[in-house]
């Protein structure tokens, strides 16, 4: 290999790990997003379980802390880390009448949480995640 064709192989290598390694970082951080050490509790409707990598989701309709409703976004883990957790797709369905805590988000009016404990009371189903031991 001459000299010039390993300089460009090296200087292309570099870029790739720069690039590769800026998007890593940019996942956010829970405590970017959410206010790690405050809990919110709300009660309302599921609306949608969206199942899917590298985060699931659950909408809930539920009232604001002025009594108004919102569709509250609950970001929960991977479907697989929440699988073996005990929360499995089929366990919740649009329809059921939940109550989930949650850390609240930074922005108060996106009604964003991230799932700590989700319980429907109609089964007395209670399912506690990994951010509820914090």
């Amino acid at each position: 290999m001459t000299f010039r064709r390993l300089v460009v192989t090296l200087l292309v290598t570099v870029a790739a790990l720069m690039l590769g390694g800026g998007m890593a970082l940019a996942h956010h951080s829970a405590t970017a997003t959410y206010i790690v050490g405050k809990s919110v509790k709300i009660e309302g409707t599921l609306k949608e379980l969206i199942w899917r990598n590298p985060h699931s989701y659950i909408k809930v309709e539920a009232p604001d802390d002025k009594g108004e409703m919102q569709i509250w976004v609950i970001e929960g883990a991977a479907p697989g880390q929440l699988a073996e957790q005990g929360l499995t797709a089929n366990r919740l369905r649009p329809g059921d009448k939940v109550i989930v805590t949650g850390l609240p988000g930074r922005i108060a009016e996106d009604h964003r949480l991230l799932l700590e404990t989700v319980e429907r009371p109609s089964d007395g189903f209670k399912w506690r995640g990994p951010a509820a031991l914090n």
